[in-house]
């Protein structure tokens, strides 16, 4: 009986590759509540599990005494001396086992089959700690799976038959998932909850980014180029600041490959977002200048303690520093931790290699202005800069405002 019991329940665990002494303690665990609910809290027991023999142990603690008044805990030492030979005394605890088959009443199938139940339920909380365990130090590993589910708001993929939540957030933006898909993610969070572990993966990640880099460049991987920082914009663009521990390897070459090989995987993993590699420098100022390369920066001032910075630049380099809505000065301010200001120094009008017709700028000027401007005598842009504004603004009509206006409007010519 106790042999079918244990193959009963032995089958329950196959392929779940749970420890023998996790699954000696589950048995111990459902025939301790089997056993209180023939016999009664009040009684001691042990209960003994061989697995490699399929035997089933149970001792019943009865104190010997000479006349028996609760056969639960108690056993009359003429009954000791009918079942061994060894010297126990009335006062003594006697370890009375107990057959299993003896108790039809209690290890019946109807019983066996809640034992059953209730072995499965301390099976699937084992479960439950093993998966927490085992993806709690997989985080910020990359997991391939495949998407099985598609909800409004996050979508479910099947990684070795457990479930990985990829959140609306963790996704890339714009990026097409469809249910079948195989997908690349980093685990970024494991959340322990009632019912099963929580499993947040991610795509959108700074830790994604990284770990492709790892993946695809062996110089990261083996130590020898170091990535310092990561920005990104998922989908859109990321910087990665990159630094080599071996002077004779270039970090960026060694990052973007020969061709850009080894860039390119990881733009085609990311859905074309755009990356920039930059060489790393401990020196904040030297570190801004070459970041914003081909962009021309002047001059660098750090503000350590309230962590901004400050970088000069011409007038028609602030464009290319700045970026298309303030991106690219935001992932550099990101990069490094602080906030980036850009002041835009004039270009002295003597240092403009060309000139430009004044009729060029005729629809930004508007048909009334430019006419003024052209019977006033200016007929180029260079003309009307190098009067100066206190002259133009003498043209009947033209106020301060105005004139402010007329200035930026060419000035910004010469910076297309």
């Amino acid at each position: 009986m106790s042999q079918e019991i244990v193959e009963a329940f032995s089958q329950l665990v196959k392929g779940k590759g749970i420890d023998k002494d996790i699954l000696v303690g589950v048995f111990e665990e459902v025939f301790t509540a089997l056993m209180k609910k023939k016999f009664g809290d009040k009684v001691k027991f042990e209960i003994i599990v061989n697995l490699e023999r399929g035997e089933i142990q149970i001792f019943l603690e009865k104190e010997i005494v000479e006349k028996v008044k609760d056969p639960k805990t108690q056993i009359s030492i003429d009954e000791v001396r009918k079942k061994t030979d060894e010297e126990f005394e009335i006062g003594d605890i006697y370890p009375e086992e107990i057959d299993v088959k003896e108790f039809g009443d209690v290890f019946d199938r109807r019983l066996i089959n809640q034992a059953k139940q209730l072995f499965n339920q301390k099976l699937r909380e084992i479960e439950k700690d093993i998966i927490y365990k085992e993806y709690s130090q997989k985080v910020g590993e990359i997991v391939v799976g495949d998407i099985y589910q598609i909800r409004k708001d996050e979508i479910l993929v099947n990684h070795n038959k457990n479930e990985l939540i990829l959140p609306r957030e963790e996704q890339i933006p714009k990026e097409k998932y469809r249910k079948g898909d195989v997908i690349r993610a980093v685990i970024k969070e494991v959340i322990k909850e009632k019912k099963e572990p929580k499993i947040i993966i991610s795509r959108a990640d700074n830790m994604f980014l990284a770990r492709l880099f790892e993946m695809e460049i062996p110089e990261i991987y083996d130590g020898i180029v170091e990535i310092k920082a990561i920005a990104r914009e998922p989908g859109e663009r990321a910087k990665v600041a990159v630094v080599s521990n071996d002077e004779r390897i270039d970090p960026v070459g060694a990052c973007v490959g020969m061709k850009g090989v080894r860039i390119n995987s990881i733009v085609k993993e990311l859905n074309n977002e755009s990356i920039d590699v930059i060489p790393w420098y401990d020196d904040k100022e030297q570190f801004l200048k070459r970041a914003f390369y081909p962009a021309k920066v002047k001059k660098v001032e750090i503000d350590e303690a309230n962590k901004k910075a400050i970088i000069w630049a011409d007038a028609d380099q602030v464009s290319l520093i700045v970026g298309r809505g303030g991106q690219n000065i935001r992932l550099v301010g990101k990069l490094i931790g602080y906030d980036i200001d850009v002041i835009r120094e004039e270009k002295p009008i003597e240092e403009y290699e060309i000139d430009i017709e004044l009729i060029d700028f005729k629809q930004e000027l508007g048909e009334e202005v430019y006419q003024k401007l052209i019977e006033a005598g200016y007929d180029t842009a260079i003309d009307v800069l190098k009067a100066g504004k206190e002259k133009i603004k003498e043209i009947e009509g033209f106020d301060d405002e105005k004139v402010a206006e007329i200035f930026t409007i060419l000035k910004e010519g010469f910076e297309e």
